[in-house]
């Protein structure tokens, strides 16, 4: 084994850490962000807290599954609120389990899943939140900009 290949598989190891850790993080970062009334969830309703209050934006997931993934004008929406989040400093991940996400963000008053495609961790600008997960997934999204992953990806973990 050489040199580079054992680094290699470390890496691997390291990155493979990375991802259970972010995982990890983004789940308790909603738990906490729904229990205060921070989530905004909604592609719609997200644009709409983006363009009336944008300061008050701290965090951005998008999700999709091979059923979403030839929806053109979801598409359109993700790449606007994605370029949204790069001209405002708002890290944005990518999720591919929009089952799980739904069910961590649970359903609106009729009982429905919410649409979970896009959503926001907002924090009230008068009163900033300070989150542990939200430091954890800010520093997860540095470190995947520093290798050109502009928009990581994150698994949740099983349950």
């Amino acid at each position: 084994m050489t040199l580079e290949e054992f680094h290699g598989q470390d890496n691997t190891m390291e990155n493979s850490d990375r991802l259970q850790s972010a995982g990890t993080a983004l789940e308790e970062l909603l738990v906490a962000a729904k229990n205060r009334d921070y989530l905004t969830v909604g592609v719609y309703e997200s644009a709409k807290v983006m363009n009336v209050d944008p300061d008050s934006v701290a965090f951005c997931v998008l999700a999709t599954d091979e059923e979403y993934k030839c929806d053109i004008a979801l598409q359109i929406h993700f790449t606007l609120i994605q370029a949204f989040c790069f001209e405002n400093d708002i890290n944005v991940v990518r999720v591919n389990d929009i089952q799980r996400l739904a069910d961590l963000v649970g359903a609106d008053e009729t009982g429905e899943p919410k649409d979970a495609h896009c959503i926001l961790v907002t924090s009230p600008s008068a009163n900033p939140w300070k989150d542990p997960a939200l430091d954890k997934l800010a520093l997860f999204c540095k470190e995947s900009r520093s290798v050109y992953d502009w928009v990581p990806s994150i698994t949740l973990p099983e349950r």
